[in-house]
């Protein structure tokens, strides 16, 4: 059958800009999808999505004007259901017909199949297959609801009573088969072969010959690039092409590359010219400059490659071409200045006030209700703080003034202006007022979502602060009962976790804890120390035990991504120290690899389930009571082995020390062959117990061995 391309396109008003792309593929995949559905479309089809500030489209090579005929076997009813005793068609048959578009079938038409227990009525035949224009009318009705947007703006047509909705309002539809306009319409557009190009270097509306040429109209008569990921580039290269004229770079940023996205949703036809802003605004902190012209103005700052220092040009991403583009250029630099000027002012006048001096102003913040204001959090944080830095190395009243200011940013202008610099601007303000630069670093990485690099004695303070600031909002916001339920998670506890987590992991790699060594500032004396902080009774019962067991349940996800399930799962579940994990799963897969691994671990769920039945407290091991050979040599087995292997475990070498226990699988192996570990006898039973509960002990201090059964 011969085939031939489609072009389908929705002309509206701007569309949002941070979902134009989303949309753009939503749109398209919604048409392919129910055009292969209604298979229209041949083997070799491929399909293309566009979307612009003011369109979005798809274009399709290889699509059928009309789909081939399909056979069809729909499964109906059972026959005793189906047909009365005439074998007249019942009304429950005739429901099915009429639902599934075959009422004009009659109980001759049908056919019976046993299945084994009772015969069913088929209905088998062959479909005429649907005609393109029936087919793309689904197609368009189905995309057009389908749009990855929660809110649609709902807007009256031309008539003056009839209200649709869609993203924005839509102005033109285009569809074309070929050469042909497929007669498809909706939102009150009926389609033809007209489009129109850039609103203001194209003002004629565009008659498109056929399909294929749709593009290369648009790009050449309609000054429109159709093409997000084309337009993207462009605007790319031109990014990089400008930036090497003046020696300098837009930098590499998750920052930079979503400014890239936002502004080639907002151009169709991009070119980019070069602005320059007064040099005496660098004297304010690049961050204010650089988000006021990235977030409010869509320009692209310009640094020095070498420093990565902010120069005092950027780069515009216009949607105009003129032939003498200075009038571009001295408008936005006009459009900057007061922006700039602003930022100017903030800062300058927030430096008058040391930061210290608004620590007061927070009582006047509301941090949550039930938890009190910012102060009274901050209070907490700094007590927090102060008992966490001496447990690591660090100077508990440095750690605790860097909690007192670390909010102290908040009633600043320039953060009432741009919350996004929280931190960033305390830091600044920080600095100015003289305090000790790790003060200054820790107020500046505060809000890091987690720790990457090694701890060391510069970091160490904000090391601190991290943790204290992420102990209290676990506790605090888990306490009043907001613990993240599903997809939920408005405080962000589950960030916080891994935030935690990444502190403690950073804190083994920089050698402030050490694998070999339990710490006072192990997780659960932390969160014990911030609950301590709270006032009595603001807090739920059980809410420490509860976040412990949410933190390690996060740590979990994150470490079976790249390590055995099973071993982090047998290590976990002693709740080790947090900065001993890593080692302790290491440990554990080394030993799972060992031939005595498999024994042992189901050895040891052996005796995991004999001291479960054993009836209250065991007595002391007596070594007078041992009578059989095997019990004898376990007992001789575990005095020889538990000095290595305490030894290994306490130098913080556990793969050492559980392949030093690996040595029991032997004796261990002849005493469940040869003892009677529940001997009628009760002396001998509880002290046949009591060796066992020694062995327990030993071969589950790095992990719970039992785990690792099979």
């Amino acid at each position: 059958m011969s085939t031939r391309d489609l072009i389908l396109e929705l002309l509206t008003e701007e569309l949002p800009p941070k979902a134009l792309d989303a949309l753009g593929q939503s749109f398209a995949d919604s048409v392919h999808k129910v055009l292969k559905q209604h298979h229209l479309l041949a083997a070799d089809c491929s399909f293309q999505a566009y979307a612009t500030p003011r369109r979005l489209a798809i274009h399709l090579s290889a699509v059928l004007e009309h789909a081939p005929d399909q056979a069809y076997t729909e499964k109906l009813m059972p026959a005793s259901i189906g047909l009365d005793a005439q074998g007249a068609a019942s009304p429950a048959l005739l429901k099915k017909l009429q639902a599934k578009n075959l009422a004009h079938l009659s109980p001759s038409d049908l056919i019976s199949r046993h299945d084994g227990k009772q015969d069913i009525l088929y209905a088998e035949g062959t479909a005429p297959g649907s005609s393109l224009a029936d087919g793309l009318q689904l197609a368009l009705d189905y995309a057009v609801t389908h749009l990855p947007i929660p809110k649609m703006m709902q807007y009256q047509l031309a008539d003056g009573h009839t209200s649709v909705k869609f993203v924005r309002p839509a102005h033109h539809l285009l569809a074309l088969f070929g050469d042909t306009v497929v007669p498809v319409q909706a939102l009150g557009l009926q389609a033809d072969r007209i489009t129109r190009g850039h609103r203001f270097l194209c003002q004629e509306p565009l008659s498109i010959a056929s399909a294929d040429t749709w593009a290369q109209t648009l790009q050449t008569q309609g000054y429109v690039i159709p093409g997000f990921a084309q337009r993207r580039a462009r605007i790319a290269t031109q990014l990089a092409e400008s930036s090497a004229q003046m020696s300098a770079t837009i930098g590499q940023s998750p920052e930079a590359e979503a400014l890239l996205d936002e502004v080639t949703a907002l151009v169709e036809w991009p070119t980019v010219y070069v602005g320059e802003f007064d040099e005496g605004f660098l004297a304010v902190p690049p961050e204010c400059l650089i988000l006021t012209m990235r977030l409010n103005q869509k320009y692209f700052p310009l640094f020095d490659p070498a420093t990565n220092a902010l120069t005092h040009r950027f780069l515009i991403v216009s949607n105009m071409q003129p032939a003498d583009p200075s009038h571009i250029i001295q408008g936005n630099q006009r459009v900057v200045r007061p922006r700039l000027a602003d930022a100017q002012f903030f800062y300058q006048t927030d430096l008058k006030t040391p930061l210290v001096d608004r620590v007061a102003d927070l009582a006047h913040s509301v941090y949550h209700n039930k938890l009190g204001t910012q102060l009274q959090r901050t209070e907490r944080v700094r007590k927090l703080a102060r008992w966490l830095a001496p447990l690591l190395g660090g100077a508990p009243l440095v750690a605790a003034k860097a909690a007192m200011l670390a909010h102290a940013d908040l009633g600043t202008q320039m953060v009432g202006e741009f919350p996004e610099l929280q931190g960033i601007m305390g830091s600044y303000y920080a600095a100015h007022d003289g305090e000790l630069p790790e003060l200054v670093l820790a107020l500046r990485n505060q809000y890091q979502i987690r720790l990457d690099q090694p701890v060391s004695a510069e970091t160490l303070t904000a090391a601190v602060l991290f943790m204290a600031e992420r102990a209290e909002t676990l506790v605090g916001i888990w306490g009043i009962g907001l613990a993240p339920t599903g997809e939920r998670d408005p405080y962000g506890l589950r960030r916080a976790a891994l935030g935690l987590i990444s502190a403690y992991e950073q804190l083994t790699a920089g050698g402030y804890l050490r694998a070999s060594e339990d710490s006072p500032a192990r997780l659960a004396a932390l969160l014990d120390e911030t609950a301590a902080g709270f006032a009595p009774g603001m807090l739920a019962a059980g809410t420490v035990p509860a976040v412990l067991e949410f933190i390690y349940e996060r740590y979990r996800n994150q470490l079976v991504t790249h390590a055995d399930r099973t071993a982090v799962d047998a290590v976990l579940a002693l709740h080790p120290p947090l900065h001993q994990v890593s080692a302790r799963v290491q440990a554990c897969m080394a030993f799972g690899n060992l031939p005595e691994a498999t024994a042992l671990a189901a050895a040891n769920k052996r005796v995991s389930n004999l001291l479960k039945k054993a009836d209250g407290t065991l007595p002391e091991f007596d070594p007078g009571l041992l009578r059989e050979p095997a019990e004898q040599q376990l007992a001789q087995t575990i005095q020889q082995l538990a000095p290595q292997a305490q030894a290994q475990l306490a130098a913080g070498n556990f793969a050492a020390g559980m392949a030093v226990l690996a040595q029991a699988r032997g004796p261990v192996d002849q005493f469940f062959t040869d003892v009677m570990v529940m001997a009628e006898d009760t002396a001998l039973r509880n002290n046949r117990l009591a060796l066992l509960k020694s062995l327990h002990g030993l071969m589950n201090e790095v992990a719970d061995l039992s785990r690792l059964a099979q």
